[in-house]
């Protein structure tokens, strides 16, 4: 299974550009004028209206909210510290900035144990941590469930000996890559691979132009196409706006989906709206404040649920 109807997001309780992530997360920029009450309570708008358009596309949603007490300004990002698998396995991963390793909560956990999913095993990364080595959960890792292929654009967040684990752990088989976009000292390494790429049952929305290397960029290609995705390739301007941070979901029906903000859907042509639309519905939300600060739009905020549910 590629896709599920079960999500888990995280309700902020701070938000602002993260000075911590800033380093190297291009994406993320001040909103000038505005103090920090006021950006977390557009954030907030923004998350809410995603959860409604989710909740009307027939998606379940369990909103989590974040800890007050911690200061987590990136907490609404769940993916990149868990992930949850269909064999009853979670994983924990290794977070580059020391604020967003607070974020990760044993209680997401225990929360859905009790709502009746089945945990068999938590798969824990974070040692990785104090060996300088990074994997940034689906942010690092851009996974074909169906193919067993975990996609990962190598960079300061997502490195080789993290992708090297998860798949001998998961049983996936690995294809690093390096994407880099423009910056203001040349090309710099994208900081998480679901920026530039988004893989669904059989599609692939792709920036294969973030792919320098033509060696590398074939080999991502053809991995895709021998997986029978239909490519539908992203520009650099596209993905500056979020084109790439998609993904493919279904309804609690079977209905397929593809999330998306409305930043990212106004970006695409409408000759790619019409590709992906072959593959989903395209559900989309505007979330200009949380992609300006925080450098993540919609694909971040998603926390996908494969867990086997044990009971109604």
């Amino acid at each position: 299974m590629q896709s599920t109807s079960h999500l888990v997001m995280i309700r902020p309780a701070t938000f602002r550009k993260n000075e911590e992530t800033a380093t190297n997360n291009l994406y993320q920029r001040e909103l000038a004028g505005l103090s920090a009450a006021e950006v977390l309570d557009l954030a907030l708008d923004e998350f809410d209206g995603f959860v409604a358009a989710l909740e009307a596309a027939g998606v379940q949603v369990d909103v989590v909210e974040a800890d007050p007490e911690v200061d987590a300004p990136d907490a609404l990002f769940p993916n990149n510290w868990i992930s949850f698998h269909e064999d009853g396995r979670v994983g924990l991963y290794p977070m580059f900035a020391p604020n967003r390793r607070l974020e990760r909560r044993e209680d997401v956990v225990f929360d859905l144990e009790l709502r009746g999913f089945g945990v068999k095993e938590v798969v824990d990364f974070t040692e990785f941590e104090g060996h300088g080595v990074f994997l940034e959960g689906t942010g690092s890792l851009v996974l074909d469930r169906v193919n067993r292929r975990a996609y990962a654009a190598l960079s300061g967040r997502t490195h080789l000996d993290g992708l090297r684990a998860f798949c001998e752990a998961f049983d996936y088989e690995g294809i690093p890559f390096t994407a880099n976009q423009t910056g203001p000292t040349g090309r710099t390494p994208i900081y998480h691979t679901n920026v530039m790429m988004s893989v669904g049952t059989a599609f692939a929305a792709v920036c294969l132009d973030c792919i320098d290397d033509v060696d590398e960029r074939e080999m991502v290609r053809e991995a895709l196409e021998a997986d029978g995705k239909e490519i539908v390739e992203l520009s650099e301007d596209q993905i500056n706006q979020f084109a790439g941070n998609m993904l493919e979901i279904q309804s609690t029906e079977g209905a397929p989906l593809i999330a998306l903000s409305s930043q990212a859907f106004n970006a695409l042509t409408p000759d790619q709206r019409s590709v992906l639309e072959r593959h989903g519905r395209l559900v989309h939300a505007p979330l200009e404040t949380i992609e300006t600060c925080g450098g993540g739009s919609a694909r971040c905020m998603l926390a996908e649920n494969f867990l086997p549910r044990l009971t109604a």
